[in-house]
């Protein structure tokens, strides 16, 4: 996959990186449109929606006033002094902006969460308890001949996921590269992005998403020689299952793909940990391995930037004056729920997905413009997108690399990271 970014011609950009989901497209044209971006080519609704987002540049506020940004900042910094414990979430930015969110929230005395850190704890806990065996976006690119698809809307989060990786046509290591099954074990999964000459096979298993698990532990079972009585699995026929294991261990290099937002019911960790024990066992026989999809709104590069910076992965807390880990603990929802914390510092500059919760804690909003609120902030500093307004960093999906992303128009919208070491210095 391409990174560098190119210019052709006055504002016309090659191979930008789109910071709209956690697969980080590095393929695509962009180019000028009145005031505006428009995309010109490799686009899908999500990038669409972010680059050619109309460029607005408000005035920051402090109680739905206009003030200068110096004001806002000073406003914000005394706000975070006098709070009794400060939340500093949201995080939908790069990997600048974690890092000043986190030397922020260390000198405030904080605790840092992303948005997005419920569905990622349905993998944390699993890493940290057993382990698994993952892929990259690259590898399963070119070489996987089976993908799974477990219980999740990819192409509801990632738009341009089937296209990318599944159904290319091209290999590193083949000019004719096998034909690809597609299997869709879940109920009413979206399949219409997968097509073209590369897909041998598309089979629908219509299980239910809360009994992936219970499917996956059978075939486990039945992979070791194990006795299933019954002729039902998960309330599917027995040979329907039967035939799933036959094609994991015929496969050359098989691929179960989930996305941890999608499996959004109880004890779904569950489920994770069910595949990747899975994966685990047929690798001694077959080659195998998992790829967990999501990471959108910065997800990923949250997670990544809180666990080097601190030791620890999301969910973390500086009251005591070092970082204190404690994934039930330190949840932003929790707190804010149980009025636990009385001020809520919140980054969004991707998308409307992550807009600040409902809460009566003191809200400071860094947001891009176009992103709302659900009530006026106390103070509101409006943003630049990544990508878009300003350079940065982003980590990928698959945690396997970072991609720069390049400033594609005159705006005068600071970063966050700007914003948040402006206010650390005022603390």
């Amino acid at each position: 996959m391409k990174s560098e970014l190119s210019r052709n011609g006055t504002n016309h950009y090659e191979n930008v990186a789109c910071p709209f989901c956690g697969i980080l497209c590095d393929d695509l044209d962009i180019g000028p449109s009145g005031d505006g971006l428009k995309v010109l080519k490799n686009g899908c609704s999500k990038s669409v929606a972010g680059f050619e987002r109309p460029l607005s540049e408000p005035k920051p506020q402090v109680d739905g006033k206009d003030v200068s940004l110096d004001e806002a900042i000073n406003a914000a910094a005394r706000l975070i002094k006098e709070s009794r414990l400060p939340i500093f979430g949201g995080l939908g930015t790069d990997v600048d902006g974690v890092r000043a969110a986190i030397a922020l929230a260390e000198k405030g005395g904080g605790v840092v969460d992303h948005a997005l850190s419920e569905a990622q704890y349905r993998n944390f806990r699993v890493l940290q308890n057993s382990g698994w065996v993952l892929t990259t976006l690259t590898e399963a690119r070119n070489r996987a001949d089976l993908f799974i698809v477990a219980g999740s809307e990819i192409h509801k989060l990632h738009p341009r996921f089937f296209e990318r990786v599944v159904c290319n046509e091209a290999s590193m290591f083949s000019d004719n590269p096998a034909k690809r099954t597609v299997v869709f074990l879940g109920e009413g999964l979206d399949q219409s992005a997968v097509s073209g000459k590369r897909i041998g096979e598309v089979v629908t298993i219509p299980a239910k998403a809360d009994r992936i698990a219970e499917i996956l532990d059978a075939m486990r079972a039945m992979n070791k020689g194990g006795k299933i009585s019954g002729d039902t699995i998960a309330g599917l026929p027995r040979g329907v299952i039967e035939d799933l294991l036959a094609r994991c261990k015929a496969a050359s290099y098989g691929v179960i793909i989930w996305a941890p937002p999608s499996l959004s019911f109880a004890n779904a960790d569950l489920t994770v940990q069910a595949i990747s024990e899975f994966v685990k066992e047929i690798n001694l026989t077959s080659r195998f391995a998992g790829l967990s999809l999501g990471g959108n709104d910065g997800a990923t590069s949250a997670g990544a930037v809180c666990s080097w910076q601190s030791g620890y992965p999301l969910r973390i807390s500086f009251a005591s004056g070092k970082p204190d880990y404690d994934p039930e603990r330190y949840s932003a929802t929790k707190l804010l729920a149980a009025k636990e914390a009385d001020l809520l510092l919140w980054l969004s500059s991707f998308s409307n997905e992550i807009a600040p919760p409902e809460t009566d804690a003191t809200l400071i909003f860094l947001g891009a413009p176009g992103i709302k609120s659900p009530r006026t902030p106390k103070v509101y500093i409006p943003i630049g997108t990544p990508g878009v307004d300003h350079a940065g960093t982003m980590v990928r999906v698959d945690n396997v690399v970072s991609l720069p992303l390049r400033r594609l128009r005159e705006s005068k919208l600071p970063s966050a990271a700007n914003v948040l070491e402006k206010i650390e210095a005022a603390l």
